[in-house]
């Protein structure tokens, strides 16, 4: 019992410490075998086992080929990548995986499934945060793949890429981004690609600020979270959502002077997923 609960935190541990956006993590090019993979996702979650291991799901998954794909190296691509961005954390998987079986809207599924492949993809992180956000502060809505190559040269000179980066590869990985936001609902755009208009469902803002609290219990410093930055929210934002929230009875949060409390009508992510699916029925 003693082994098995100290197993237990080591995996809590690992995936509180490992599945997000880690400020010294170096930038990856998988981007440019992944993008979005929207479609892709809600399938292998439609037939998640919640019973089953992350890697007996993985093996049935693969052999069953649930995708269609007629290549199975571009099999492997795409399980690696959901691997990355959604099998971290159990309570994670679980819960996305009771949205898609109740059919949660795609709008705000799609936001919450682009929440964590940004959290565990410090390249999507960054070029939201780093580089769009402050454009959108200007008032600088258009984004080319020419301004998105000159960021990833410098950073790659910096040394903060995986491997050395040639001129075709920081090109590569510029398309890969630009397209994965865009079909993530971040920009827009087929050639051109611009800024979108915010646009974070409440049921979605709900989910994550579910999931943060679990990893910052305070909620007055929850509402500072660079996190919120992925949906372009300032702290009035993400406040101005959670009255809204509260009104949909998805939570209740009460601020006074410099307490601020914040609970939620359940335990865990999955439960929580629940409420959030009955929400919208």
């Amino acid at each position: 019992m003693v082994e098995a609960s100290k197993d237990a935190a080591s995996r809590h541990h690992l995936a509180c410490a490992g599945a997000v956006a880690n400020a010294g993590a170096a930038y990856s090019s998988k981007i440019i075998k992944a993008g979005a993979l929207l479609a892709d996702t809600k399938t292998l979650l439609a037939y998640w086992d919640t019973v089953a291991s992350a890697q007996e799901n993985l093996d049935r998954l693969h052999r069953e080929n649930v995708l269609g794909k007629a290549s199975r190296s571009r099999v492997e691509d795409i399980l690696a990548i959901f691997r990355q961005r959604y099998l971290a954390e159990e309570s994670v998987t679980r819960a996305l995986a009771r949205l898609v079986r109740r059919d949660f809207p795609a709008a705000a599924l799609d936001r919450i499934l682009y929440f964590h492949a940004a959290r565990t993809d410090r390249l999507l992180y960054d070029i939201v945060t780093e580089v769009l956000l402050p454009r959108r502060a200007r008032g600088v809505l258009d984004i080319g793949v020419a301004e998105v190559q000159r960021v990833l040269a410098t950073w790659a000179k910096e040394g903060k890429t995986i491997g050395v980066w040639s001129e075709d590869t920081t090109l590569r990985v510029a398309q890969g981004v630009l397209s994965a936001l865009r079909d993530f609902g971040v920009l827009q755009g087929t050639v051109n690609k611009r800024i979108a208009p915010t646009y974070l469902p409440v049921e979605a803002f709900a989910y994550v600020a579910f999931y943060l609290k679990q990893h910052q219990p305070s909620g007055a410093k929850l509402m500072e979270r660079t996190d919120w930055k992925l949906f372009f929210l300032p702290p009035e934002g993400v406040e101005w959502f959670l009255v809204e929230a509260q009104q949909r009875r998805l939570l209740e949060y009460h601020a006074a002077g410099s307490v601020t409390r914040l609970t939620f009508p359940a335990k865990s992510l999955e439960e929580y997923a629940n409420v959030l699916a009955e929400s919208t029925h």
